[in-house]
């Protein structure tokens, strides 16, 4: 786990929003975007777009 949020920190993304993110979305997608969720893949903005819809 501390090696994911070190990833995810180096990315410049905040730990908290990626994880609310990628917990929130996982059970709904197939197997085949998963790499969507990953740190280096994920952005703000789709999570900001899917915060307000």
């Amino acid at each position: 786990m501390y090696s994911l949020t070190v990833t995810i920190k180096m990315n410049d993304i905040d730990p908290q929003a990626w994880l609310a993110s990628a917990l929130a979305r996982m059970p709904g997608i197939p197997v085949s975007p998963l790499p969507e969720l990953l740190p280096w893949n994920w952005s703000a903005t789709g999570y900001a777009r899917q915060v307000a819809a």
